[in-house]
């Protein structure tokens, strides 16, 4: 059984749903915890509480961590038109901050591994409040800008590291004081939610049918096949979005099939107001995300998300 707790900014691109819903789906599977950062006033917390009660699992314990009033991220952390994305009103879910502290504590403790798929505001708190927590963490990131992704896929550079630019600060300090495996976007950008997948998540219970409500609005809203599916000659023409969280939430679990992790050395610096991360001889060394058969990885969560495999 495999211990994994999220840390998700889930409620915007819907990445994150799909990284939830994956683990829901999958076996021998057990959620410790799931702590939400960049929220504001909870409502990105009402959201997770929302798909948990869709899949019957209100049991795992949820709790809202870092908000937009601490001022720390680079871009207004906005949300979606709730009528399109959602089927009814969500209420917010706030709590006391030192809720999602304690549970990421807590979670650690039980030995799980803490998967961040969102900026890494809450993990930085984490550590500020108990000192060196995260060298004793199993640690997945999806995030970190080693290469840019291979030709044929989207042209992405360094600034586009959204989970880890939006909050340097937090970054820099993550990144520093603990042994993460990075799931950079040179590999997550080999992956796809496709439209053709669409009709297969409606047909799959409550929690697809939001899926494929989700994935339609988000569609008609970012167009990723016409600024990517038409223009990258190895992105499917039908692409609605990519599966960056997913893919870093499956690493966690232990997914292997067509992946490589290398183990890097790598520099972190900032240089003016962003973070990079350079391979150096002299840097520490990361495990690093090195390649991932993306078409093998897209059959696997359609399948588990839908529960036809539970393998």
């Amino acid at each position: 059984m495999a211990k994994i707790h999220v840390d998700t900014d889930l409620g915007g691109d819907i990445d994150d749903l799909c990284a939830l819903a994956m683990l829901l789906g999958w076996p021998d599977v057990d959620l410790t915890g799931i702590t939400v950062v960049g929220d504001t006033k909870g409502k990105r917390t009402g959201y997770v509480r929302y798909v948990l009660a869709l899949d019957g699992r209100s049991d795992i314990p949820v709790a809202a961590g870092a908000d937009t009033s601490l001022g720390c991220y680079r871009l207004d952390l906005t949300l979606p038109a709730e009528e399109r994305y959602w089927p009814e009103p969500v209420p917010a879910s706030p709590n006391p901050p030192e809720a999602a502290i304690e549970l990421l504590k807590r979670s650690i403790e039980q030995g799980a591994t803490i998967v961040g798929i969102g900026p890494f505001t809450n993990l930085y708190l984490l550590d500020m409040q108990n000192p060196g927590i995260l060298l004793e963490a199993n640690l997945v990131l999806m995030g970190g800008y080693v290469h840019p992704p291979r030709a044929g896929f989207p042209k992405w550079g360094n600034q586009d590291d959204f989970n880890v630019q939006v909050d340097v600060m937090s970054a820099r300090h993550v990144f520093a004081n603990s042994t993460p495996t990075l799931v950079t976007l040179a590999v997550t950008a080999e992956t796809a939610l496709r439209t053709s997948d669409v009709e297969r998540l409606r047909g799959s219970g409550a929690l697809g049918r939001l899926l494929a409500r989700q994935a339609e609005a988000f569609a008609e809203d970012e167009k990723m096949a016409a600024r990517f599916g038409a223009t990258c000659a190895e992105v499917p023409a039908d692409i609605i979005n990519f599966h960056h969280d997913p893919l870093a939430c499956a690493i966690a679990v232990g997914w292997r099939n067509g992946v490589e992790i290398a183990e890097l050395p790598l520099i972190i610096e900032e240089r003016e107001g962003w973070l990079v991360e350079r391979i150096d001889d002299s840097g520490r060394p990361f495990k690093v995300v090195a390649k991932v058969d993306g078409q093998r990885f897209n059959d696997f969560w359609i399948d588990v998300t839908t529960k036809v495999s539970r393998a």
